[in-house]
Formats: C-alpha cells, sequence, structure tokens
C-alpha cells in the first residue's frame, strides 16, 4: 500500500497488505490505514495483460474491490499496473540492493508507482480540462 501527501505529488509505499489467506485481516488493515491517513479515495492496482485484457488475477482483483467497496466508504479506481513490479525491480537493481532486500520492499515501491502514475494521469487531466494544473 502506498499514500501521497495531501498535495498528491509524491507517492510512498508504506506497507505490503497480503489478500490471499485471510482477505477479512486484510480489510481490516485497509481499513486502519485509510483512518491513520485520512484517505480520501483508494487506488488499486489491477494487473492487465501487456494488450490490456484481464486475465485470471485481474478478475480475482476486481473480485476483491467488489467485496471492499462493501466494507468501506470512500472511492475505490482501479488502474492499470502493468510492469509496475518490472519497474520497481529495475529500480531495486539499480540502487544494487541484495535480493532479500528487493524482496522485501518491491511490492511497497511498486504500490508507489502505481499511485504515481495515477496523480500523473490525473494532473494530466486537470491541465487538459482547464489548462491549468489547480486542485480540483
Amino acid at each position: 500500500m502506498a499514500v501521497s501527501d495531501p498535495s498528491e505529488s509524491i507517492a510512498q509505499g508504506i506497507e505490503q497488505i497480503s489478500r490471499d489467506k485471510h482477505p477479512d485481516k486484510g480489510i481490516g488493515r485497509i481499513k486502519e490505514l485509510i483512518h491513520t491517513y485520512k484517505t480520501g479515495k483508494l487506488v488499486v492496482g489491477q494487473p492487465l495483460g501487456l494488450r490490456g485484457e484481464k486475465g485470471t488475477q485481474a478478475q480475482k482483483v476486481e473480485k476483491f474491490v467488489n467485496y471492499l467497496r462493501s466494507e468501506i466508504n470512500i472511492p475505490i479506481i482501479l488502474v492499470d499496473e502493468t510492469l509496475s513490479t518490472v519497474a520497481a525491480e529495475k529500480i531495486l537493481r539499480e540502487a544494487k540492493l541484495t535480493l532479500s532486500k528487493r524482496k522485501k520492499v518491491k511490492d511497497k515501491l511498486a504500490a508507489a508507482i502505481i499511485l504515481e502514475d495515477y496523480l500523473e494521469w490525473q494532473r494530466s487531466e486537470i491541465r487538459n480540462s482547464t489548462g491549468k494544473l489547480d486542485s480540483p
């Protein structure tokens, strides 16, 4: 999971949340973090194929998000996370981190990349609609 600063300029990975074996535990932790960081919306990466197709994993994410929507009361935005983990791995290799250190931070960095991509898209939408970059 990643959060942004109040100006929505910078994303920072904060924690890896597992939803595999105990989804309710993961949702509980997500709720805690939403409260702690006073989150106004949740951006969730959806693992689409290189041509934008939805595979099995993307369908699992959609199912999880649909359940999550019934549990939290803020907007949830699904965004394409294609190659975010690859980008995170490349950054960590270039930083010359050991494999064990890369494994510990890769998902947090990938979450930050997904959020940064969304924030940049949001800024470009504002620019395109107004001709300037102001907060909505």
